[in-house]
């Protein structure tokens, strides 16, 4: 403990260095915190003779980040950001009955959103937040209790709870079916294949397993959101492989069908991923079970 304190300065330090660093002037830092041009410049000088080096360059009445203070800041200021958050947290739901949840913006609009009544109606008293992110990222950095996880079982220093493996299956609107006379594999080739950016081999792969001969088109719309191809079919543009998950309500009200249920061979499955330290708190166990759950449900 001796040592944490050691290598701790008091807060009313770093904030001065912070403000000071975003303004770079000790007049504008000193409005915000309201203290006295003086005070920060105290508040500054105290912290470098801390850390035992200048953070600053003074330039008239400005200050400018040198390089060990760019440093510093960097280190610092998601730091000092993430103890605002808890603390606001924590002062809005003094039990601390919130979670932050962090998904993929397609899994988070069609399967979590839909699900969220039952977890409200089981835990009423739970505030749930729930951000969109692509992209993995540091549990010890950001906010998030959990996350929802695209792929294999390979996020960094977490544990793994697999909801389900993604099915993809060829979709087109109902009158295209009709219209264009669809029966077999083979009259696909026939109308517009859409694709999703990301996987543009999909059709080439999903002949090889009806063992269809299929010759890549000179041209392919492309579509960068699941979502949206979901709508350019649903609309008559032609036929795409699209998760199933993905389009539940299409396929029950019928303005997608499924007219050959073979699916693509996909390795990639959806994980709520968590550090295993995240479960401790009662309400992020709650959600973790609710979630899980559902998947269970939705598996059978």
């Amino acid at each position: 403990m001796e040592s944490t304190r050691k290598h701790l300065p008091p807060l009313p330090m770093l904030l001065g260095f912070v403000v000071a660093a975003r303004h770079g002037t000790i007049s504008q830092a000193a409005r915000e915190t309201g203290l006295t041009q003086g005070a920060v410049s105290r508040q500054i000088a105290s912290l470098e003779g801390w850390v035992g080096c200048e953070l600053f360059d003074r330039v008239g009445r400005n200050v400018v980040l040198n390089a060990a203070g760019t440093t510093y800041l960097g280190e610092i200021e998601p730091a000092l950001r993430r103890i605002a958050r808890a603390t606001g947290k924590l002062m809005s739901t003094p039990g601390g009955r919130i979670v932050e949840i962090a998904t993929l913006p397609s899994f988070g609009m069609r399967w979590l959103a839909p699900r969220w009544s039952r977890l409200s109606a089981l835990h009423p008293d739970l505030t749930v937040n729930i951000s969109a992110r692509s992209e993995e990222f540091d549990f010890a950095v950001e906010p998030f209790d959990l996350a929802v996880h695209v792929g294999q079982a390979d996020w960094p220093n977490a544990q793994h709870d697999l909801l389900f493996s993604e099915r993809v299956v060829p979709v087109v609107a109902p009158a295209l079916v009709r219209d264009r006379a669809i029966r077999s594999p083979s009259d696909l080739r026939n109308i517009p294949l859409l694709v999703q950016s990301r996987r543009k081999d999909a059709w080439k792969r999903w002949f090889e397993i009806v063992s269809v001969p299929y010759e890549e088109p000179p041209s392919t719309t492309s579509v960068a959101h699941f979502l949206m191809l979901a709508q350019a079919v649903a609309a008559g543009a032609g036929a795409a492989l699209l998760p199933t998950f993905l389009i539940e309500a299409e396929l029950q009200s019928g303005s997608l069908v499924v007219p050959f249920d073979i699916p693509l061979d996909e390795d990639r499955s959806y994980y709520l991923v968590y550090p295993k330290e995240n479960l401790e708190k009662q309400a992020v166990r709650q959600v973790r079970d609710f979630i899980c759950g559902e998947a269970s449900g939705h598996q059978a």
